[in-house]
């Protein structure tokens, strides 16, 4: 299954739940493989302009916009997106050009 790489802001909003709720996040976590399929494969808060990142296994593209728009509509996160290639992988196709 695709790997993505994940980074989210808080907004304010998300602070305050945040502070108020920290099991918030894990509720999240449950909420996206329960209506999306996406599997948290690792989540770490960060420190610097983002608040976190999550490496996710989604089943396709349509599938992580659909989560990052409805989280991204609650107006707590902010997210970017991407989508991730293994080393291997790349290295095998790098060869075949």
């Amino acid at each position: 299954m695709p790997i993505f790489v994940m980074l989210t802001t808080l907004t304010d909003e998300g602070m305050k739940t945040l502070k108020h709720k920290p099991e918030r996040i894990k509720e999240v976590d449950r909420e996206v493989m329960e209506k999306f399929g996406v599997k948290i494969i690792a989540q770490y808060a960060l420190l610097g302009p983002y608040d976190f990142v999550n490496i996710i296994e989604a089943p396709d593209n349509d599938t992580v916009v659909k989560m990052a728009i409805e989280l991204g509509s609650r107006g707590t996160i902010r997210t970017l997106t991407m989508p991730a290639i293994e080393v291997e992988r790349l290295i095998e196709d790098l060869k075949s050009l």
